[in-house]
């Protein structure tokens, strides 16, 4: 688990059973399996589409994302994206720590950890995703994002920033 800045880190399974039951944490599970399909029950390839939390799922500090790992990013909605950095910001903001993590924290966790930092701070570039990504690197080595993540950020890179600077 490594904090990338004041109050957020990013990590792993093994980093979130270090923390897990502590209600000094806010989490949230950047992973399908087995957070997601445990807390709502399926059995099969995925969650029931017309599940009233399908995409995402709170239960107090908890965060739970429907977010697969996949070469396609048109399988990661912005609507993911968007509940994790606001459950960021609002665990940040009210000066809690939060955990972000995925199965091995390589892909999903640092890749919202990095889009975090570029759109809601100034600790990492917006110039373009590639100079963030060379800052977040120095901040978290293991960054390695997978295809479709990865394919996610550079299609909405803009967006976010330009959302970002627009409320500045």
């Amino acid at each position: 688990m490594i904090e990338v800045l004041q109050g957020l880190f990013i990590g792993t399974d093994l980093d979130y059973r270090a923390v897990a039951g502590r209600e000094d944490w806010w989490m949230i599970h950047a992973c399908k399996e087995p957070y997601h399909r445990s807390l709502l029950g399926y059995s099969g390839r995925g969650a029931p589409k017309n599940h009233p939390e399908y995409l995402i799922a709170k239960r107090g500090k908890v965060l739970f994302l429907n977010l697969v790992d996949v070469d396609d990013p048109s399988y990661i909605p912005a609507e993911i994206i968007d509940a994790a950095l606001d459950w960021i910001d609002r665990a940040c903001g009210a000066g809690e720590k939060v955990l972000v993590h995925c199965n091995q924290g390589e892909s999903r966790s640092p890749a919202i950890g990095l889009l975090y930092l570029a759109s809601q701070t100034n600790a990492i570039s917006r110039a373009s995703l590639g100079e963030a990504e060379a800052e977040f690197v120095k901040l978290y080595p293991m960054y390695n994002p997978k295809p479709g993540i990865r394919g996610f950020l550079l299609q909405n890179w803009d967006r976010y920033i330009r959302s970002a600077t627009s409320g500045q």
